[in-house]
């Protein structure tokens, strides 16, 4: 191995790391757990806090990073796939043994909540991702990205509305037309 080849393989490592989301998702990953915990006292719910703000900022820059990266596949569907349902199922499974390892394993309802965290923040990043915002490498400041933030949460909303009252429009119609026969 030459000399010249180890600071490649560094930069190459560090170009999949989004610090933009390890900061973002540490932070607001604390919280809903801080959330979720509430009821089981401070005292248990700071150690799983500990473990998730050093866990996730390890982390999640890398699963961000992975993305990012998976933004320029050719095939849509299969990077959709990849940023909704691949990276996060990974990141929840890993995150478990980590918890399991740690011993500060979470309750049934702590999973589910930071389950469907996991999902709508994927959502998310890809709605933003495919904006330019939140993205490493490119140029653009995170002071930029926020000022960019409210209107991409407008419009993130106005998806889900949206999703959600299309399944709402077809479910009464089957049930329209079940109700018929």
């Amino acid at each position: 191995m030459s000399p010249h080849s180890r600071p490649n393989r560094l930069a190459q490592a560090f170009s999949c790391w989004n610090w933009k989301c390890a900061l973002l998702s540490a932070t607001a990953r604390s919280l809903v757990y801080l959330a979720a915990m509430a009821r089981n006292g401070l005292r248990g719910s700071l150690a799983m806090i500990a473990v998730e703000i050093v866990y996730v900022t390890l982390t999640a820059g890398v699963y961000a990073g992975m993305q990012q990266k998976a933004l320029g596949l050719r095939s849509r569907q299969l990077s959709n796939f990849i940023v909704v349902f691949v990276v996060p199922g990974l990141a929840q499974g890993l995150d478990w043994i980590a918890h399991r390892f740690t011993g500060t394993t979470a309750t049934g309802r702590t999973i589910l909540a930071v389950s469907l965290f996991a999902v709508v923040s994927a959502l998310f990043h890809l709605h933003v991702m495919r904006s330019g915002v939140l993205l490493t490498g490119h140029g653009r400041s995170l002071s930029d990205d926020f000022r960019r933030m409210p209107g991409l949460i407008a419009g993130f909303l106005r998806k889900l509305v949206s999703l959600f009252a299309g399944l709402i429009s077809r479910s009464a119609r089957t049930i329209e037309s079940e109700a018929a026969l």
